[in-house]
């Protein structure tokens, strides 16, 4: 687990990811879209009591895009996707644990 704030001090929506700015000194995680939004934790996406995925990934267009962002709070995000999809809300906490960059990467082993 992150240690701390987890609260990204940006958050950049693009075509093809979504990328977060998580200390303003360059530690930035680029999530590539398609991934987050097969990483979605719904209810309709993720068995709430197994945690088993239920999201068919060959339902996910390989193109999908996030088209808006929301913040929920202090604590995480919402993505509408272009596949309609918008109910899921990531962390920042378990987004920043899953940090996509090479250091994160490195650290986790």
């Amino acid at each position: 687990m992150v240690a701390g704030p987890v609260m990204p001090r940006g958050i950049r929506r693009l075509d093809d990811a979504v990328e977060f700015d998580w200390d303003g000194e360059g530690h930035v995680g680029r999530f590539a879209a398609r991934a987050l939004r097969l990483a979605c934790p719904c209810a309709a996406c993720v068995d709430e009591m197994t945690n088993r995925p239920l999201l068919d990934a060959a339902a996910v267009p390989m193109d999908v895009r996030p088209v808006a962002i929301d913040l929920v709070g202090a604590y995480g995000l919402r993505v509408h996707w272009s596949d309609g999809h918008a109910t899921g809300i990531y962390t920042f906490q378990a987004l920043r644990a899953q940090c996509p960059c090479s250091a994160c990467e490195a650290a986790r082993g």
